[in-house]
Order: C-alpha cells, then structure tokens, then sequence
C-alpha cells in the first residue's frame, strides 16, 4: 500500500524531534498514535524504518524514504498555503533554517517583525551548520532559509544582515584589553575551528594574511568550540553575531585582518516556494531600502 500522508507527517515528526515523546507534541497526538502509525507505515512499507534500539535512529531503509516524505509533505503544505492565502491573510506553520549566530543574534528581532506583520503566521525555527541549510531548503525540511553568502543570491530572496569574523579569547589572555587582535599573535595561543560552519571564511582570512591554515583543534558544534576556548584549550574565529553566545570569562575582539559575511533569507531553488516562506521574505522587504 502506498503510505498516506499522516504515516509520513508522523515518520518525520518522530526524525525531527528525535523520540515519539517529542513527535506526539509536535502533531498534537498521544504517543500511542504515533507508534501505531509507525508500525503501520512500516508494514506498508516493508521494513523497520527506525532503530528502536540505537534511541529510534532512521535505518538504511528511512535514509531512502525521507527524502520523499520531505518532498510529499512540503509540496502538500505549499499546496495548502496557496489555499490559504486566496483569504488575503497569511496563516500556517512556516520553517526557518538559520545558523546558531543567526539565531542568536538577527532572529529575535526577525521573529518580533514577522509576529507583528503575520499574526498568524507561526514560525518554527530548525538550527543547523552552513552546509545544511541549502540541502535543507531543497529536500523540504525547511521552507525558507538564512543563507551565508550565497553565489548568486537566489531569485527573491533578501538581504537580513552583515557582520564580520572577530577573535574569541579568554578575559585573563595577554592581549585580551587591546582594541584588535592581529590574526598572527591569535594563531600563536592554536586555533579551534568548527567544521560546522565558518571555516570557509576562517581559510579566507588565512589566506587574506599570507598566513598557513593550521588548527590546534577541530570540533562539529560551536558549544564545544566555546567551551574548549573556555577551557584554555586554544582561541578562535567567531562572526560578531555570535558575542551573546560566550560566556562572561571569554570576550570577543575584532580581528585583524578580517572578512565579512552576507546573510540571506531564501526560499528554495529546485521547487515552488511556500506562500508562508514568501510571506516572510515579503514582511521583511518593506524594511529594505
């Protein structure tokens, strides 16, 4: 049998929020549902689409399935939202990828515009790495995206904010009180790099040097790179919209020399637009010159 669209919403309810605790609160519905649904999608399907005993992990067949789902989904909800906004009033759930900075530093401010502008709009927000967020954006995890310096910006998209690459040191390093940290004295303390996002500008400012990229350490998540610079465990390269991030014993200080980033907020590329993601965008553009 083919799977139905509440089998696929519940497949990845219970992916997204990692346990069928979090996938029952997501769609409203007991745990008890959720499993059912599973099991029968399963059944439908023809083999385990979770691994029940690594903490409900996808399978090999899941890794094959998702795609799709997010596709079917997505292209419902967009078919839903065109529905809707023949009303003239936005309404739904909307997806926004952005990067941990973005997060931190531009969204609650975004968010406060789209809740005054798009009252019934509600926006739920997915975090992940630089890299995810077009991938994202294309299999239909998100609807819209902050991209960081895409080439070229994507057709409709708008430019949300600028910010540039500083150095991150702890308050008791020696040159923690000048007013700019040259790249070369930084690097002499090893630098920490996470490879979740930023090492592409990282490699840049290298470059922009004449200096070698070397790292002391390399990390997935930004709380681990803070928490290593914390440590003592080296320094690092972190955009200015992430300074909210850091704890009181370490500070932030522009570096030189430095590059900045351009952030995005898009739509996909590949497939029609959400009239929600185009909603946001739309809210936003009133405020661009």
């Amino acid at each position: 049998m083919a799977p139905t669209v509440p089998q696929l919403r519940t497949l990845l309810a219970v992916v997204d929020s990692g346990s069928f605790t979090g996938a029952a609160q997501a769609l409203g519905v007991s745990q008890s549902s959720v499993s059912r649904t599973l099991r029968a999608l399963e059944e439908d399907i023809g083999g385990a689409l979770l691994d029940r005993e690594r903490g409900n992990a996808p399978t090999a067949l899941a890794a094959e399935v998702l795609p799709h789902a997010r596709a079917a989904v997505a292209a419902l909800e967009a078919l839903d939202g065109s529905v809707r906004a023949r009303s003239g009033v936005p309404e739904g759930r909307v997806r926004v990828g952005a990067v941990p900075t973005v997060i931190q530093g531009l969204l609650p401010g975004l968010l406060s515009v789209w809740a005054a502008r798009l009252p019934k709009v509600e926006v739920s927000i997915f975090e992940g790495d630089d890299d995810e967020m077009s991938e994202w954006l294309e299999t239909g995890m998100v609807d819209a995206a902050v991209l960081v310096d895409p080439h070229p910006d994507p057709a409709g998209s708008v430019l949300i904010g600028e910010d540039e690459h500083c150095a991150v040191v702890r308050r008791d390093h020696p040159l923690a009180g000048e007013r700019v940290m040259p790249l070369r004295e930084l690097l002499e303390d090893g630098l920490i790099v996470s490879m979740g996002g930023c090492e592409a500008q990282v490699r840049r400012i290298h470059a922009i040097a004449g200096l070698p990229f070397e790292t002391r350490q390399r990390v997935r998540e930004l709380a681990t790179l803070i928490t290593m610079v914390q440590e003592g465990v080296g320094v690092a390269i972190m955009p200015r919209l992430g300074e909210g991030l850091l704890p009181a014993t370490l500070r932030m200080l522009p570096l030189e020399p430095t590059v900045g980033r351009r952030l995005v907020l898009s739509g996909p590329t590949t497939r029609a637009w959400s009239p929600l993601a185009t909603a946001l965008v739309g809210a936003l553009h009133a405020d661009t010159p």
